[in-house]
């Protein structure tokens, strides 16, 4: 990269960005790599990076980023294993934090397999060592402690140390706990000096305690004692201790071979891990700016939408639209001093490097940026996004190594272009460097005030103004960029507001050449002329936006009448084609039922009429009443009930209503109609015949005047009208009262043969009773489902039932 290259990412603040990228990271070799980014001026690097980074902020935002965290640059450690030298149990822990990491990340692949595809060869080619890392972290506890586990060695070795120590220890509190030996003691306790096991005697007795003596207390009033009871399992203890050290060494030594065995994938697995940190870091740096990926292309097209400086805090900064290449090579802007001149092209820039590298942009989606070959750039001041004017010598110090470093398919960036100097000269001079630099290939973006360089963009092809807007009345800048529209100073204007006499103004406006007032004139009424088609153009958006709506309501309207008429015929049709079938289903019934009906007239006139018919259907009716629902009355133990209906009534007689359990007096009795009239307290009901059982009184028995007898009808030579096979239930010709008891007993003759499917006949008629017994049927508790019957069934005449 070109000096000038160099020089352009630092004046852009790139370094900060990348400092911000850094500071993302979880291992020092990923910060290093952040800080050490440099723009990529090649498409495809450029692309592959950026897809990278894309690839990334998908995965994150689907499984959230996977943990970098105890990834460590152990390349050190392990090139020294590898030679043959023992490591610390502080690099043998980072190289087993190190293989854990590379394991984990592995493993978050596998389980997160969806997309990322640009990330695979880089997660393929990690190299997890479960068998290195779990030798270490087995072996050792922490960097001061090796755990018994390390070896079967070192276990045998600490159990034979407890052991004598214990003995050690149990010999020793005899020995304080001794009446003859405690009164020498300075204190009862066990301690250790220069790892042997001693007691504290007063220096007056020393002479009484045999042992030797390992220390001394400060103020000499203590010896330290070792009796000599207990020197020689000291000793022991002593070579145990030795024989630990040595075991320990042979453990790390043994370690540190196995990880030096391992060098080349731990740290090639060490390397592509950090480089994985460093593409989630730009991840989390794109979620934390609200970035998106622009389109990246090297024919020198930049639009960046809806732009943001990355470095600017978010509650101040303005997006700005700035486009290059597509319909001018050159972008001019012009405006007032503080206006947001210099953050535009800093922001052009700084975006256009971040893209190079990889990163992700805060501008709207679709932006697009060029891959170029340089990045140049000369502005006043390099620590700040602020303007701030250099000497006209360091400005073209500056610009001089530019023109001799750019070429076709560079950009460059001017703060201020020709300052410094006399205004004709600065101007000329600004307007010549402009021409060389276009005429090299490279795409130019520059601020100036003078008014020359706006006439310039106004008359030459491919080169086009931009200006800051600034609101006179509030002194203040909207930082809103205008492409195709020059700037003015308005320094006037800010003079007059600020409170200068309004005769120096006056004065100064006279000076200002005729042409120049002309062209401020000019540029004035363009901005005028440009605010209000502005506001026009809004109000035509509006407008466009409402009309769009209205266009939307009414296909959707339109629609869904459309769609509605066609439900309607549709449903209009299939009606027809319902009512047709049934017509059709209906008539062949009628014929149908017509040919039974000649039938059974036939029949009827055979047996009687229709008077003997009747009689024996209600004969049938009452016969199963009598067979489901035999009936227990309590009655005088005098009374006599005959079995048989009786043939002929007459008033007077005392009668038993089987079906409901109560005598009643005859009141008259209708032959024609079967029927009686009867009495039963204060009410008088007519009932069948069929209904009536005629009662006798017996004289009472002595003593038991007040005794009953039950009777219940034996139902048992009835039974055998369950058995039929017959599962119909013609109800035709009754009403609703009448005929929903037949239907009920009907319904319990067939639950108790243990049949599970009844058609009851009820005919079409006005469909009142159809629709009673389908209400009836719904409640009774022995239905489980019903339904009309179907074509040669019945149809509608008939419901089909079944049982529970």
């Amino acid at each position: 990269m070109e000096n000038s290259f160099k020089r352009a990412v630092k004046t852009l603040e790139l370094d900060k960005i990348l400092e911000r990228l850094a500071g993302l990271t979880a291992c020092r070799d990923a910060y290093d790599m952040a800080l050490s980014i440099v723009p990529e001026t090649r498409l495809n690097e450029a692309n592959f990076l950026l897809e990278q980074t894309k690839d990334a902020y998908a995965l994150t935002a689907r499984f959230a980023a996977p943990s970098f965290s105890g990834l460590k640059n152990v390349d050190n450690a392990l090139a020294r294993a590898a030679a043959g030298s023992s490591l610390s149990t502080r690099e043998l822990l980072d190289i087993a934090e190190s293989l854990r990491v590379i394991r984990s990340l592995s493993e978050w692949r596998k389980r997160n397999s969806g997309g990322g595809a640009n990330l695979d060869p880089l997660f393929s080619a990690l190299v997890p060592n479960k068998y290195l890392e779990e030798s270490i972290t087995t072996a050792i506890i922490s960097e001061d402690e090796i755990s018994d586990n390390a070896s079967p060695t070192l276990a045998d070795i600490r159990r034979k140390i407890r052991r004598k120590t214990s003995g050690i220890k149990e010999q020793l509190e005899s020995f304080i706990r001794s009446p003859h030996y405690r009164k020498l003691l300075q204190e009862p306790i066990v301690t250790q000096r220069n790892d042997r096991y001693v007691i504290p005697v007063k220096a007056e007795h020393r002479s009484e305690v045999a042992g030797l003596v390992h220390d001394t207390s400060s103020s000499g009033a203590t010896v330290f004692i070792e009796p000599a009871s207990v020197v020689e399992a000291n000793n022991e203890i002593r070579m145990l201790l030795s024989e630990e050290r040595d075991e320990i060494e042979r453990i790390i030594a043994f370690l540190s071979s196995e990880a030096g065995s391992f060098e080349a994938p731990i740290k090639e697995s060490v390397r592509i891990a950090a480089e994985l940190n460093l593409i989630f870091a730009k991840a989390s740096l794109a979620y934390a700016m609200k970035a998106s990926a622009p389109v990246l292309n090297n024919k020198g097209l930049i639009e960046l939408k809806k732009a943001k400086h990355p470095l600017i805090p978010a509650d101040k900064v303005v997006p700005i639209d700035i486009r290059l290449g597509f319909d001018y090579d050159a972008l001019i802007i012009t405006g007032p001093n503080t206006g947001g001149k210099t953050v535009s092209i800093k922001t052009l820039g700084l975006l256009t490097l971040m893209a190079m590298c990889g990163l992700m942009i805060p501008a709207a989606e679709n932006s697009q940026v060029c891959v170029f070959k340089g990045v140049f750039a000369d502005i006043g001041d390099e620590q700040s996004i602020e303007q701030s004017l250099s000497t006209f010598s360091s400005h073209m110090t500056n610009i001089v190594r530019i023109i001799e470093e750019c070429e076709g398919g560079s950009l460059v960036l001017i703060d201020e272009l020709g300052a410094g100097t006399d205004p004709i000269e600065g101007a000329a001079l600004a307007i010549s460097i402009l021409e060389h630099i276009r005429q090299k290939g490279a795409k130019i973006a520059a601020t100036t005030h003078y008014a020359e360089l706006k006439a310039y963009a106004l008359q030459t092809q491919r080169v086009e103004n931009a200006s800051c807007e600034f609101d006179v009345s509030t002194l203040k800048p909207t930082y809103r960029l205008l492409t195709g529209v020059p700037g003015r100073s308005n320094a006037f204007a800010i003079s007059e507001r600020l409170g200068l006499p309004s005769e120096i103004t006056d004065r100064a406006k006279e000076i200002v050449s005729t042409e120049n007032v002309k062209f401020e004139s000019l540029v004035t009424s363009l901005e005028e002329k440009r605010s209000e088609a502005e506001q026009k153009l809004e109000e035509a958006k509006e407008k466009e936006l409402e009309a769009q709506r209205l266009l939307e309501e009414a296909k959707e309207k339109l629609e869904k009448a459309r769609l509605q008429s066609e439900k309607e015929a549709e449903k209009a049709r299939s009606e027809a084609l319902r009512f047709a079938e049934r017509a059709k289903r209906e008539a062949n019934t009628f014929m149908l039922e017509l040919d039974k009906i000649k039938q059974e007239s036939e029949k009827i006139k055979e047996k009687g009429g229709a008077q003997e018919l009747r009689r024996r259907l209600r004969q049938g009716i009452n016969a199963l009443e009598d067979s489901l629902n035999p009936v227990s009355v309590n009655m005088p133990a005098s009374a006599v009930i005959d079995d048989e209906p009786p043939k002929t009534l007459k008033a007077g007689d005392n009668v038993l209503l089987i079906d409901m359990g109560c005598e009643a007096e005859v009141v008259s009795f209708n032959e024609k109609a079967d029927t009686a009239e009867v009495q039963i307290g204060g009410i008088k009901m007519r009932v069948e015949r069929e209904r009536l059982r005629l009662t006798g009184r017996k004289k009472k028995a002595k003593g038991n005047s007040s005794d009953t007898i039950s009777t219940v009808k034996n139902v048992k030579a009835e039974r055998k009208v369950l058995a039929s096979e017959d599962t119909r239930c013609d109800i035709r010709g009754l009403n609703v009262e009448e005929a929903l008891p037949i239907v009920d007993i009907a319904i319990d003759n067939l639950a108790i043969a243990g049949l599970n499917e009844i058609t009851i006949i009820h005919g079409k008629g006005t469909g009142k009773l159809r629709a009673a017994v389908h209400s009836h049927l719904r409640k009774h508790p022995q239905i489980k489902s019903f339904r009309l019957g179907t074509f040669g069934e019945g149809e509608t005449g008939v419901t089909i039932a079944q049982l529970k």
